[in-house]
């Protein structure tokens, strides 16, 4: 193989490795809003994840089906930035634990730095114990999930480089 495939063959798996982020992003937004979607309909949260079209918006339209499909989409547009955000800071740590302290951390920063943007989110200390439980969990089901596919998409990237390079110069 020459040098120039294995160049080639290198971007397009880096390529791959930033669409596997996105799609990684996207699904976990959407499972992570739905879960939420769930919980508060069982009534396990007395919040939904529509608090971010609720907090902008008083449509009608956001409590029927097309405000549930809006609120999951926006989440998994959203999410896509914050698998970015791992990807640049944590794709090398190869623990279930970076995505579960990944995932707390976002509900941190949900709960109190940005909840002056989302007017219907009550604040931490109004919230029931289920909520606050209910909602950390999910956050951190959804750190685990991005986390961890993210490391090992990286890390298997780098093992297709490694192997690729062992072949090169052999």
């Amino acid at each position: 193989m020459s040098s120039n495939e294995n160049e080639n063959n290198r971007q397009e798996n880096k390529s791959l490795l930033l669409a596997n982020v996105i799609a990684i992003g996207f699904f976990g937004g959407i499972f992570a809003s739905l879960a939420g979607i769930a919980a508060h309909y069982f009534k396990f949260m007395e919040f939904s994840p529509r608090f971010i079209l609720t907090s902008w918006s008083d449509m009608a339209w956001i409590d029927r089906w097309q405000g549930t499909g809006m609120t999951l989409l926006v989440y998994g547009i959203l999410s896509i930035g914050v698998a970015f955000i791992y990807y640049g800071l944590f794709k090398k740590l190869k623990s279930i634990f970076a995505g579960i302290v990944y995932g707390l951390l976002c509900w941190v920063l949900l709960m109190f730095a940005l909840k002056p943007m989302f007017s219907d989110l009550p604040t931490f200390s109004k919230m029931s114990s289920n909520s606050i439980i209910t909602s950390v969990c999910i956050f951190i089901l959804y750190g685990l999930f991005v986390g961890y596919s993210i490391s090992y998409d990286h890390h298997e990237y780098l093992r297709q480089k490694e192997i690729a390079q062992n072949q090169s110069g052999s």
